[in-house]
């Protein structure tokens, strides 16, 4: 994935540290009044103003938070902004900078560089955001990217993952268990590829689940739609972990529970289906996977006219007191199953019979 026979090759060490960063510098023009300096200088300048700055970091991981059997990279850059954006989206606030550290190891050309950063542009001009600045240095353990996102608020707008009250609805956004399973099924169709070279793998059927692992999106229309209903949630997250974790960390940081019903968390039909095909229960992948970076939250009930109906959030649950624990309601029999973090990847352990 990293090098193409066909196309030029430039070594970074060609153009040392200096060249990259003006490369750089040149493909990120400053866009947004509250970017006063970006790229070039000992740090970024910022004006927000009297509005409250928000900053998330995160960093992808080779072998670890992608493999490059199927990961091409102009689809690990956009990613990259996502993970930063959606951190940020989760606060309630809008998307202002990133800053991006990455470590190269010599396997790298400048090619290959331009390819993840053109990723990353395509992401910054869907979001409105500018890249400011950030830092390259060499690694021997292949790439590691770091990002820094910024954003800011108004102080009444700001939301923490704190601030549940009893009865509150708990919502979410779009539907679930799509990255997951578009994993599945990437990491199948390596396999088969690496047994047989010349395979050529068929995605069309699974092509939303694929783009659900390898292009995510941000939920930045969820919170301007929030804005124009005049809901402001009272209390946020959002969905890199799985369902299950996520519940559970709203529910520690208020000491409160919530009983979340199966039957109302979202899935896509292709969700099911590829279930079915990898015999994994879909809920499963909805509660145990991760990244779909939809939003969680929670609302009072006096905003449930406010979003009743609407085609893309959905009311899951409710919280229930203080002390309480969480419960997955299940479907037909409502049997009272406690929720438990299981984390990434580990729906396959829960097969069906």
């Amino acid at each position: 994935m990293l090098e193409d026979k066909n196309i030029q090759k430039t070594s970074l060490a060609e153009i040392g540290e200096f060249g990259l960063i003006e490369q750089i510098k040149e493909g990120f023009p400053i866009k947004l009044k509250s970017s006063i300096k970006g790229i070039g200088d000992d740090a970024a300048v910022l004006d927000y103003g009297n509005e409250k700055i928000v900053v998330s970091t995160d960093m992808l991981v080779e072998g670890v938070s992608f493999k490059w059997s199927y990961m091409p990279l102009r689809h690990l850059g956009y990613k990259a902004v996502v993970t930063g954006v959606s951190d940020i989206l989760a606060m309630n606030a809008k998307p202002k900078q990133i800053l991006v550290s990455m470590a190269l190891s010599n396997r790298f050309t400048l090619e290959a560089v331009d390819e993840i950063y053109n990723g990353m542009k395509y992401a910054c001009d869907k979001y409105e955001i500018d890249i400011v600045g950030g830092d390259t240095t060499s690694s021997v353990s292949g790439l590691i990217i770091n990002m820094t996102a910024i954003g800011s608020a108004k102080e009444e707008k700001l939301t923490y993952r704190k601030g549940v009250q009893e009865n509150d609805l708990l919502v979410l956004s779009g539907d679930l268990g799509g990255a997951f399973l578009g994993l599945q099924v990437l990491e199948r169709e390596a396999q088969v590829t690496k047994v047989n070279p010349n395979n050529q793998p068929d995605l069309e059927p699974y092509a939303y689940l694929v783009e659900r692992q390898l292009k995510p999106e941000a939920r930045l229309d969820i919170v301007k739609l929030l804005a124009e209903m005049d809901i402001v949630p009272t209390a946020m997250i959002d969905i890199s972990d799985g369902l299950s974790s996520e519940v559970i960390h709203l529910s520690k940081e208020n000491n409160i529970g919530f009983n979340v019903y199966e039957e109302k968390i979202p899935l896509d039909p292709s969700v099911i289906r590829t279930a079915e095909e990898f015999q994994i229960n879909p809920i499963t992948c909805a509660l145990s996977g991760g990244e779909d970076f939809e939003l969680l939250f929670t609302i009072k009930q006096s905003d449930f006219d406010k979003i009743k109906g609407n085609p893309y959030l959905t009311v899951i649950g409710y919280a229930t007191a203080a002390g309480a624990e969480n419960y997955l309601i299940t479907k037909g029999s409502e049997q009272m199953i406690p929720l438990t973090a299981q984390g990434w990847g580990t729906a396959e352990e829960e097969k069906e019979d």
